[in-house]
């Protein structure tokens, strides 16, 4: 057996299974969607030599040979690897609603119906559902809740973390393009008009006690944590699994470069954050 991990997503369309592959990725897994599955085994065996441990694949199953082939390729793999089958289902109310608002058309609408459609596939693929060592009822379920449950199950170290990425920057430089959130620090006293401080950074111990001898830091800092503390918290329960929170300063070298790294050592306990500080204007 080799050490490869495999979770095979079936199920349902309009279930989740796009996103369930989505916190696959998320998660770190390498991931295949719509692979036919007479491709299934040439595809693990360059993984393998690739080491490539952790693997999720949707396979090609609509149509009764296609579905038979998925069965066969599944089975092949158990007997030599670590194998997950994953089926993602939901009730019919939630997956016409799906439709109706995707627009999408369903893979069995030549069946009749919307609702004939899925009544057909249902029907089909239960012989994938009866082989599933997991099976999740997306009907009630957020993106989050479902990501939170998969990995959960299959990375628990990884555990609905979120990745923050703090970004000192200089507005004379113009604004990062891909912030989500942007705080403007330049009401603080600047360390720039201080010649021995002009060419340190608000790393520096002396431009921090310069920042600090403001009497609007220590309030800004504390509010300032308490909006992170506040919404870090939902948008992991949302399911978002990046944030970039711009820190602006006039220059990028010292107000932003400090209160980054005051939010940062604030946020360090936090085992469900992935951190990471990349200031942008120090050259």
């Amino acid at each position: 057996m080799t050490a490869a991990r495999i979770i095979f997503v079936a199920g349902l369309s309009g279930a989740g299974k796009s996103q369930a592959m989505k916190t696959f990725e998320d998660l770190g897994f390498y991931c295949v969607e719509h692979l036919p599955p007479a491709a299934l085994d040439q595809t693990l065996n360059v993984l393998d030599a690739a080491r490539v441990s952790d693997v999720a694949v949707t396979l090609d199953a609509h149509g009764d040979v296609m579905l038979g082939d998925a069965i066969a390729a599944i089975e092949r793999a158990r007997a030599q690897r670590d194998v997950s089958l994953v089926y993602m289902e939901a009730r019919n109310d939630a997956l016409v609603r799906r439709f109706s608002e995707t627009r999408r058309r369903h893979p069995f609408a030549e069946r009749g119906s919307l609702r004939e459609a899925i009544a057909a596939e249902r029907e089909a693929l239960l012989p994938l559902r009866e082989r599933a060592t997991m099976t999740i009822d997306t009907t009630a379920l957020t993106h989050g809740d479902l990501k939170e449950r998969l990995a959960a199950t299959f990375a628990p170290e990884q555990r609905a973390q979120l990745t923050v990425t703090l970004v000192p920057f200089g507005f004379k430089y113009g604004l990062p393009l891909d912030l989500d959130l942007l705080f403007d620090v330049r009401f603080l006293r600047n360390p720039n008009y201080d010649d021995t401080l002009r060419p340190l950074t608000g790393e520096d111990p002396a431009v921090a006690a310069f920042i600090e001898a403001d009497a609007a830091c220590k309030p800004f800092v504390a509010k300032l944590i308490d909006v992170m503390d506040f919404l870090l918290p939902r948008y992991i329960a949302e399911g978002k699994a990046q944030l970039t929170v711009g820190i602006g300063c006039t220059g990028g070298r010292h107000r932003s470069v400090y209160i980054a790294r005051c939010l940062y050592d604030h946020l360090a306990a936090n085992d469900r954050l992935a951190l990471a500080v990349d200031p942008r204007d120090i050259r």
